[in-house]
């Protein structure tokens, strides 16, 4: 569940286990914004209520794109991601261990530009 709030790392989290979830159901990508929209809980519920009527969009599937869009616009904002591919471009071992280095950078290259 995902209840909002200013919770970069949270948001992050939720999109990354919602995906897993989708992978071991074999969602459609129609199914993918339904089950997505269906775990949000107080304030990100009511967010996602008032993005559908911007977007004129009631009663009309969104796919899965669109609404990871808004969804990273509203509780992950530029300013993080920015600051979090910084610390990715900057990441060094220093006194980490190997293991620690290593799990450091693989949950930091999501934020590199050339991820995707």
């Amino acid at each position: 569940m995902f209840t909002g709030g200013y919770n970069p790392e949270g948001a992050i989290k939720w999109v990354e286990e919602v995906e897993i979830i989708f992978e071991a159901m074999g969602c459609t990508e129609e199914n993918k914004t339904i089950l997505g929209v269906y775990v949000l809980r107080e304030e990100a519920n009511v967010w996602w209520k008032n993005v559908k009527l911007r977007m004129g969009v009631d009663g009309v599937v969104i796919v899965r794109e669109i609404f990871k869009r808004e969804f990273l616009r509203k509780y992950f904002p530029a300013d993080v991601k920015n600051k979090k591919m910084i610390e990715f471009m900057e990441l060094k071992q220093g006194n980490l261990s190997v293991a620690e280095y290593s799990a450091k950078f693989e949950a930091l290259c999501v934020f590199s530009p050339h991820y995707n």
